[in-house]
């Protein structure tokens, strides 16, 4: 959700003139689509069936053209505020064990999970080499549907995380309004970002169509694609982390569950952990261009049911209605 800037303003001085016509072009493609003012108070975009405010948009459109996956990638994706710094965390923490040889100096103690895992339709859609080629993860908040092609087809995985629609749309409006009060922006008001998530209009929305393509894509290609619960990893954690291992081709051994390995990473991991490390409290994210946030912001609670406090029961049932209507028939029930 960084897009809270408009994407002429996204733009660094260093980028280059290929860089900048590219987004020209993106720009004119955009300005034909339908459009619609967004939760953060600019455009949003429809395109392939989804929103998307300006910037991600140029970025997917972009890895759509050119984008080239490796044999061994696993993509982390997610509608925004639905777990993904926590499963970010999680994945890397589990793929890069075996460097530490016993260290507990985690890049994770050092640097905030979305710095650890790069973004497709940010990062490696400015420069497909930002990143480690010895770390196979990448994340993504593109719906299934919207993936390159070269994503679909190839061998890569894809593990997807979603969550009860009521907490993931109080944990994206409270994200959004933090970041409009740091720019002193008054943040839209929670009961008409409501009104717009009911209606679909998010990043990367409707949340409804998002969750159905992943999970109609873990049926056809169970192999490839792992579909999470934020509340079912809440509930049995250690047991989710030993598949997460086990999907992403590193299971545990049995010395190292001996060892407690898996309780090491699950602690390390935690929204406790995490929110109290120097990095998160007082650091940024990409602090070095135009989308520079807060790193503390992307830690709000973590909590299951956080929404009965900032809801009204008839908001939550609301939701919750139209949530069952649209995943009629998929056989499909999140947590509510």
């Amino acid at each position: 959700m960084e897009s809270s800037l408009p994407s002429t303003q996204i733009l660094d001085s260093g980028d280059s003139a290929e860089r900048k016509n590219e987004a020209k072009n993106y720009n004119e493609v955009m300005s034909t689509f339908p459009k619609v003012k967004g939760l953060n108070g600019y455009d949003y975009y429809l395109y392939q069936g989804f929103w998307y405010a300006p910037f991600f948009l140029e970025g997917l459109m972009s890895v759509q053209e050119g984008f080239n996956p490796q044999s061994t990638d696993i993509f982390v994706a997610s509608f925004p505020k639905t777990g993904t710094t926590w499963l970010k965390a999680l994945t890397f923490a589990i793929v890069t064990r075996s460097r530490l040889s016993g260290s507990t100096t985690s890049s994770l103690l050092t640097k905030m999970p979305h710095d650890c895992v790069p973004f497709l339709e940010y990062d490696l859609a400015q420069n497909p080499s930002n990143r480690d080629l010895a770390i196979p993860l990448v994340s993504t908040h593109v719906p299934y549907t919207c993936l390159p092609k070269s994503i679909i087809s190839s061998s890569c995985k894809i593990i997807y995380i979603c969550r009860d629609a009521k907490d993931a749309f109080v944990s994206l409006w409270y994200f959004l309004a933090r970041l409009q009060m740091s720019k002193n922006v008054e943040p839209l008001p929670l009961e008409g970002a409501f009104e717009l998530f009911c209606n679909g209009i998010a990043n990367f929305g409707p949340y409804w169509d998002h969750v159905l393509g992943y999970w109609r894509a873990s049926f056809e290609f169970p192999e490839k694609i792992l579909f999470l619960t934020y509340e079912e990893m809440k509930q049995d954690t250690a047991a989710h982390v030993k598949k997460l291992a086990e999907f992403m081709g590193c299971s545990f051994t049995l010395e190292e569950e001996e060892g407690g390995e898996v309780q090491k990473i699950i602690s390390m991991c935690s929204f406790e952990k995490l929110s109290s490390l120097e990095v998160n409290k007082n650091g940024k994210h990409r602090p070095d261009t135009s989308l520079a946030i807060q790193n503390s912001v992307y830690f709000r609670r973590g909590e299951i049911g956080d929404w009965a406090n900032h809801l009204t029961p008839e908001m939550g049932a609301r939701l919750d209605d139209i949530m069952e209507q649209k995943l009629k028939g998929s056989g499909l029930k999140l947590p509510r």
